[in-house]
């Protein structure tokens, strides 16, 4: 049993690593911004929040062993050239403020959901892609997700970014894989669910330590 950190843990991937985290019988706590709003499973403590505003993460953070970061840098609708509505830098500051609080509190194990495309991931996408995100919206989040990478990896944490492929709602196609890229080859998509319990994974298991593996289902 560990005592986690949960960070954006209202969204659609985020209420999944709540609930998993719980049924694993972790000690969870979200930090976010309304909690009347966040139906989340018993146990899990919801303080209200902002991990813009560092004595609000102060205050979340503390007697916590690990922090799971599920922030995402949100757009209106899910439309590629839907408008951003969070601040452009929005998970690169949060991931930097988080970081000086851990810091501060002793802390060391942060576990991160990115993306591929990420980082020194972004030349292994497809030249059609590249083009795609620098034409549309997403190239908003991308920036970020890589401001958020370069931050995370100047630490002297022991963090994971964990870059999802597609995450869907759909059901699972088949189980849970991951490598870093080049050494295998990743599917297409991956379950929130499934991608929730990878991270809690990743914590129990010590596992994926300053790495960037990408996490995708496999075909059943």
């Amino acid at each position: 049993m560990t005592n986690l950190l949960v960070l954006g843990g209202s969204g659609r991937t985020g209420i999944h690593v709540l609930k998993e985290a719980a049924a694993r019988g972790h000690q969870v706590r979200a930090l976010v911004r309304n909690p009347d709003k966040v139906q989340a499973p018993a146990g899990v403590e919801l303080i209200k929040g902002t991990p813009a505003n560092m004595d609000d993460l102060r205050k979340a953070v503390q007697g916590t062993e690990a922090v799971i970061s599920v922030l995402n840098n949100a757009r209106a609708s899910d439309n590629p050239w839907a408008k951003p509505v969070s601040p452009p830098a929005f998970m690169t500051n949060a991931a930097r403020s988080t970081l000086a609080v851990m810091g501060e509190q002793g802390i060391r194990r942060i576990i991160l959901a990115s993306t591929q495309g990420a980082g020194d991931d972004w030349a292994h996408l497809n030249p059609l892609m590249r083009a795609f995100i620098k034409g549309s919206n997403l190239k908003a989040g991308f920036a970020d997700h890589d401001g958020v990478d370069r931050t995370v990896r100047a630490s002297g944490t022991d963090w994971t970014l964990a870059r999802a492929v597609a995450l869907s709602d759909k059901t699972a196609g088949g189980p849970v894989r991951a490598a870093e890229r080049g050494t295998d080859k990743p599917g297409m998509r991956i379950n929130r669910a499934d991608f929730a319990g990878f991270l809690l994974e990743a914590v129990e298991k010590d596992a994926w330590i300053r790495q960037a593996p990408l996490v995708w289902n496999a075909r059943g």
